[in-house]
């Protein structure tokens, strides 16, 4: 079995499992268990709003900042757990998978790893990869040649940023035990804790994977459970 079929097969699985668990039984019917619409799609277009905001992009200000690229990639992970939830309302873990698998497309944007003026000059096209799929998240339509569309664009952002499909299967397995712990911990009753000693949560997950890259989803969870305690 292909080793990509099988991790995209498994982060659908785990999506759908996080949407279940704060979402309720309908969420693949447009709502919450509290009758909130739910609009994937929307969350694309504010979560690649969020990833633009890490270019210096404005002409107003920051004129020379450059690119704040861990972010980015964070972002990116972000617009994943979406992606995979629109079409999640439409397919089982393993069409999604499949479906996934075969968009997969290389961009020909590249972000810099470091800046300079000439990337400055050069913006538009650095950022075309990311509009293009704040544009394909806005589109009115829910046919299966949109939702590949949709992927191909996603898969496209990804390799703009340089991250490659483990790197995006790491940081998405972490991000999503993040997720699902808060929600065990009170995130939605606002009880939680989300600083742990003058960090927040998200910079412990990052610690722990980076020093474990082969961290099973398991593991990673005993090993906030064992952070957080020590918090309260």
């Amino acid at each position: 079995m292909n080793d990509k079929f099988e991790k995209l097969e498994e982060m659908f699985t785990l999506q759908a499992r996080l949407n279940d668990d704060t979402n309720g039984p309908k969420w693949r019917q447009g709502v919450t268990k509290q009758g909130k619409v739910i609009n994937w799609k929307r969350c694309i277009v504010m979560e690649s709003a969020e990833l633009i905001d890490s270019f210096s992009w404005k002409h107003w200000k920051n004129i020379a900042g450059g690119i704040d690229l861990e972010n980015i990639r964070i972002e990116m992970v972000d617009i994943w757990h979406f992606v995979m939830s629109y079409a999640l309302r439409f397919h089982t873990p393993e069409e999604a998978a499949k479906l996934a698998l075969a968009a997969m497309k290389e961009s020909a944007v590249k972000l810099p790893e470091s800046w300079s003026e000439e990337e400055d000059a050069r913006i538009e096209t650095l950022l075309e990869p990311f509009e293009n799929l704040m544009a394909l998240a806005l589109v009115k339509s829910e046919s299966r040649e949109y939702l590949e569309e949709l992927l191909e664009g996603f898969w496209e952002c990804v390799d703009a940023v340089g991250m490659d499909f483990d790197g995006l299967y790491r940081l998405y397995i972490g991000k999503n035990a993040l997720n699902q712990f808060r929600q065990m911990h009170g995130y939605k009753e606002g009880t939680y804790t989300k600083v742990w000693n003058g960090r927040e949560d998200n910079v412990v997950m990052q610690e722990i994977l980076a020093k474990n890259p082969d961290i099973t989803y398991k593991t990673l969870l005993e090993s906030l459970e064992e952070r957080y305690a020590a918090v309260r």
